[in-house]
């Protein structure tokens, strides 16, 4: 699939607000930090410092939530991403129970953002954990238990499998877990507000500026093609779309496709059967299904994450059947949007966040695996701490988890985790 160095051809870009035109980066400046990455840890990185006091220069190869900041599914769910208690070897109990707290803290987080700068972008609270196997189901009786542990603020419910049309309209699933402390959104109004708002703290922010080479030292220069910046600190924050800027961290990340369809707009009615309380819902699959209604009553509907690293030759015709097992009931619903995107999967799904041992002065966040809409902000604020105070306790915890560089090299990671997850699918098949 050719890259354009516009927006996605997505439902979110056909109902975006005013997406400013800024220009490229034809000067030599220089900056406390500059920021590489106009994506959500990019720009909250940017608003972070920023509201410390400190001069930011952000450098986007291509537009304001290009990547998968504008294309996601929306979904603003707490967590993390994988169950963190595994890393009590490396951070302790005390460094394991800050994880989830983060976890929880982040969604908060988006929130506070949001209200803060007035972002339209049609957040809506409640979301639903599906299960596929009674298994699963009772699972979320034990992870019910340890919110309430936790001290968790918001309502969570468990839903048997006799129950769920309350919650979505599919004989499919043996239960859900309700929580109301999640939600969805509309990614890339959200994002573009946040750019906004870090313009009005001052924040000089540059598209179309591909990064052509950075040369390390005490003082951090940054060429691009127009101009170049010179910083005390540098931020990389490109996630999927790193690739060989710095080769130390690439390789540590695999860009995985993931696939979107939306609908026509559903009369009430039909939307109303299928998500009767507006939710976000997402199932517990290897290739999991996401998906929600939009402001405007279409189903977008999500997975399908591709380690092969071909795309699709047609994602309505890919992602529709996924879509009507769920829902046989929108066999006759046009689909007018498809699009797809990068994200960046680590391989214990935990996202890396830190600093380069050989430059100090160079810090970084990315890996989210499925779970960047709120981590992004969380890692955003860690990485302005550290920053500017010289230290953060969460940024530590963090950078104490280690990470393994993918094998074989750029030719072959992609085709060794699609073995790698395969045999994870025939598992659940079986």
């Amino acid at each position: 699939m050719m890259q354009s160095n516009e927006h996605a051809q997505s439902y979110y870009r056909a109902s975006a607000n005013a997406m400013a035109q800024r220009p490229a980066l034809e000067a030599d400046l220089s900056a406390d930090v500059c920021v590489i990455g106009g994506g959500f840890t990019g720009v909250n990185t940017a608003i972070e410092l920023a509201q410390r006091g400190l001069s930011v220069v952000l450098l986007e190869a291509r537009r304001i939530g290009w990547g998968a900041s504008g294309r996601n599914g929306g979904q603003l769910i707490r967590g993390i991403g994988h169950d963190v208690s595994g890393f009590a070897k490396y951070v302790g109990e005390e460094g394991v129970r800050y994880m989830e707290r983060a976890g929880i803290d982040s969604v908060a987080l988006v929130g506070q953002r949001i209200a803060e700068h007035g972002i339209d972008c049609d957040l809506r609270w409640g979301y639903c954990e599906l299960a596929n196997t009674p298994a699963q189901f009772a699972a979320f009786k034990g992870e019910q238990a340890h919110l309430a542990a936790m001290g968790y603020a918001h309502e969570t419910r468990l839903v048997g499998p006799h129950d769920m049309a309350q919650v979505v309209g599919s004989t499919v699933y043996a239960g859900g877990l309700v929580d109301m402390g999640s939600g969805h959104l509309h990614p890339l109004n959200l994002v573009l507000g946040e750019a906004q708002a870090a313009e009005a703290l001052g924040v000089r922010i540059f598209e179309h500026s591909p990064v052509l080479e950075l040369i390390h030292g005490d003082t951090v220069q940054v060429r691009c093609a127009g101009g170049s910046v010179r910083a005390a600190n540098l931020v990389l924050a490109c996630n999927a779309h790193l690739e060989e800027l710095e080769p130390r961290l690439s390789g540590k990340v695999l860009p995985a496709g993931s696939y979107i369809i939306a609908t026509e707009p559903l009369p009430e009615p039909v939307a109303q059967q299928l998500i009767p309380q507006n939710l976000a819902l997402c199932d517990q699959k290897v290739g999991l299904d996401y998906y929600r209604l939009t402001a405007d009553r279409r189903l977008l509907f999500g997975g399908a994450c591709h380690y092969s690293g071909r795309d699709p030759q047609d994602i309505a015709a890919y992602m529709r059947p996924k879509m009507l097992k769920v829902f046989p009931q929108l066999a006759n619903a046009a689909i007018e949007f498809q699009w797809g995107g990068k994200i960046g999967i680590t391989a214990n799904r935990f996202p890396q966040v830190g600093r380069l041992k050989q430059y100090p002065n160079v810090f970084y966040a990315q890996g989210y695996s499925g779970h960047g809409l709120n981590v992004t902000h969380w890692c955003a604020r860690l990485l302005a701490e550290g920053i500017h105070a010289g230290a953060s306790q969460g940024l530590d915890i963090f950078s104490q988890v280690p990470h393994m560089t993918f094998p074989g090299g750029k030719a072959l990671r992609s085709p060794l985790l699609a073995l790698g997850m395969l045999w994870y699918r025939l598992r659940e098949a079986l």
